[in-house]
């Protein structure tokens, strides 16, 4: 019953799927890590489609290791040939310090939290920096893959390239 509305909603999805037998590569030859946030449609952003691009969200939307696997294998297997890396306004792991994000989990889950790591963001700008390094200086990215570094305002949905 807990998620009877999202199941409802998935019948009337398939009922009009069009994706079908798709491959799976990126079509555009689009990859991009960005955050979690609810506030970013990152296809919609971009003027791209579903099958267009491959996406890597995590909180505060950095290039993780994880989030390098993902990218190596876009760039090896599934045609992505432009990288975007895109943090963005008003993220709580940019704007919070980690005592404060570990105090607000640990009143929520009503236990200490001090023990769970958290990413924050002092300076995005630098982490966006750092984070496009991670990209072009890996050995496995080709140096003609195109990658840029871009903070995604949430107030205006505009997207501004910093590196």
């Amino acid at each position: 019953m807990h998620f009877d509305d999202l199941l409802e909603a998935n019948r009337d999805y398939a009922d009009h799927f069009t994706l079908g037998g798709f491959d799976g590569i990126a079509r555009a030859g689009v990859a991009l890590v960005t955050c979690m946030d609810s506030r970013i449609d990152p296809l919609r952003m971009l003027g791209l489609q579903p099958g267009d691009a491959k996406m890597f969200r995590n909180p505060g939307g950095r290039v993780t290791e994880a989030a390098m696997e993902a990218l190596v294998l876009g760039v090896h297997l599934l045609n992505v040939r432009r990288i975007l890396i895109i943090p963005h306004t008003r993220c709580a792991m940019a704007s919070s310090t980690k005592e404060q994000l570990i105090e607000r989990i640990s009143t929520s889950a009503g236990q200490d939290a001090s023990w769970m790591p958290l990413s924050v963001v002092d300076d995005q700008v630098r982490a966006l920096n750092e984070d496009v390094h991670k990209v072009t200086s890996h050995p496995l990215i080709p140096a003609d893959t195109a990658v840029g570094g871009f903070i995604y305002d949430v107030d205006t949905g505009l997207l501004t390239q910093k590196v």
